[in-house]
């Protein structure tokens, strides 16, 4: 779990800027679930941060709006029984969610005209079985 973040290329999420919380996790587990904060809560103060370049931090506040809380986007995880593990998963979660806040826009796509050909194929077909099954109606008396 050590070592760079690595959101994408060389960018990478710096240890200092993340925030760890601990918490008692719900749901069963016996008596070692009231012993131990296993849940983990990973903060990452997205508007304050130096570590991402200016277009894509000005990307990610843009695209995590609605999960920002004064600039702060939170990550949960509590699906392990292990505190160590629900650390690696919220930290893979958080990486995950950056990459995909960050990454450049889709190429716009360009409309392209329709082959006459293709056009003319389809038409014919199309009144073909239109005659099929006009050719069906109409009584076996």
């Amino acid at each position: 779990m050590s070592g760079p973040h690595v959101i994408r290329g060389a960018v990478s999420l710096p240890e200092a800027e993340l925030t760890w919380r601990f918490s008692r996790s719900s749901g069963p587990g016996g008596q070692h679930v009231n012993t131990t904060d296993s849940q983990v809560e990973l903060r990452f103060d997205l508007a304050r941060t130096e570590a991402l370049p200016p277009v894509w931090k000005e990307r990610a506040l843009e695209r995590l709006a609605s999960r920002l809380v004064s600039g702060v986007i939170a990550v949960r995880s509590s699906e392990h029984r292990s505190q160590w593990r629900n650390r690696e998963t919220a930290l893979v979660r958080m990486t995950a969610l950056l990459a995909e806040a960050t990454a450049p826009p889709p190429k716009p796509r360009r409309a392209k005209k329709i082959p006459r050909g293709i056009n003319e194929r389809r038409l014919r077909n199309k009144k073909a079985r239109s005659e099929t099954k006009r050719g069906r109606s109409g009584g076996w008396d």
